[in-house]
């Protein structure tokens, strides 16, 4: 009966140790620091309505991706989501659901980002012509567009923020209408820093909160997913070069990268010996728990032989000083 009893407790230890599931994603960073006046966007909407329009088409394009996996690489073309009556846009013959892939007019710009169709009706001129190349069920053809003048600024866009928590420890936020345009991006573009972790090798490289970044690498930044494409595709030694917009001026920051530090969190050899480890806990076990010890910043416990426990920890005071 001992004998039995014996194997039942291998065969479930074993068992414990074989279908315990491993984490399939990283925990997040737990010292994240995102200053509370950066949650939300600056009350700049007043500085926007006084900024040139632009010209009116009657147009609003969006990401072109479609899927996760495409989620992961720079969409080609921009997507119409919705076309004003009576609109340039429409006299042109442009359906929603349209990819719009180039767009000819002083120069000729292969469309990626909204941000980039938002800067050229920024700079064409009312009555110029632009030539479009769209893509309609897999078929390319080309239209012609003349933008009318624009009596009222557009809709303004909500921001958006974005985690990397793998190579930086940052998080970015889409610039406003009034950031970017100020640093010569058009509506959408730019990624402005309003986190960093208390390890990230940005912030030891100089960047601060509130930091707007114009350039990764020489290429301009269309979008905050731009500089996070840029960090995941770095070798693990890799550095990007970063041209950054503070305070009206521009600064030049080389920022490292970094990576995910490893620990050990569980070491077993069943019935003999157990480890476990999480941020704020340790636990030891031996011999089928005869031996078991359990600590964690605030406490332990000590078992031996399942009769014999003893535990400690803080107290709710704090020890007297002697002045």
């Amino acid at each position: 009966m001992k004998l039995h009893r014996l194997l039942l407790s291998l065969a479930l230890a074993v068992s414990a140790c074989s279908t315990d599931e491993l984490a399939r994603q990283a925990p997040p960073l737990v010292r994240m620091e995102e200053p509370l006046e950066l949650l939300t966007e600056p009350d700049d909407e007043a500085a926007r309505a006084a900024l040139a329009p632009g010209v009116f088409t009657g147009l609003t394009v969006g990401d072109a991706r479609a899927s996760l996996d495409a989620m992961l690489v720079e969409p080609e073309g921009v997507v119409v989501l919705s076309i004003v009556e009576n609109s340039p846009a429409q006299a042109a013959g442009l359906e929603v659901g349209d990819i719009v892939l180039e767009v000819r007019g002083r120069e000729s710009v292969a469309l990626h980002w909204p941000s980039e169709w938002r800067r050229i009706e920024l700079e064409a001129e009312a009555g110029a012509k632009l030539l479009l190349t769209i893509d309609r069920a897999g078929t390319e053809s080309e239209l012609e567009l003349v933008p009318q003048a624009r009596l009222r600024p557009a809709t303004r866009e909500r921001g958006e923020r974005f985690r990397e928590e793998q190579r930086v420890g940052v998080v970015l936020r889409t610039a406003t209408e009034v950031e970017a345009r100020a640093a010569a991006l058009g509506p959408g573009a730019g990624a402005v820093v309003v986190g960093l972790t208390r390890e990230s090798p940005w912030r030891s490289a100089g960047l601060v909160y509130g930091d707007l970044i114009r350039a990764v690498d020489g290429d301009e930044v269309a979008h905050p997913s731009t500089v996070l494409e840029a960090i995941r595709a770095q070798p693990e030694d890799g550095a990007l070069e970063l041209e950054v917009v503070r305070a009206g001026s521009l600064v030049s920051v080389h920022a490292p990268l970094s990576r995910r530090a490893q620990e050990l969190t569980e070491l077993s050899i069943p019935i003999l010996f157990s480890y476990e480890k999480s941020r704020d806990r340790s636990a030891t076990s031996l011999l089928l728990g005869l031996f078991r010890y359990e600590s964690t910043p605030a406490a332990w416990r000590l078992r031996i032989l399942w009769l014999f426990a003893l535990s400690g920890g803080d107290a709710d005071r704090l020890e007297s000083v002697e002045r």
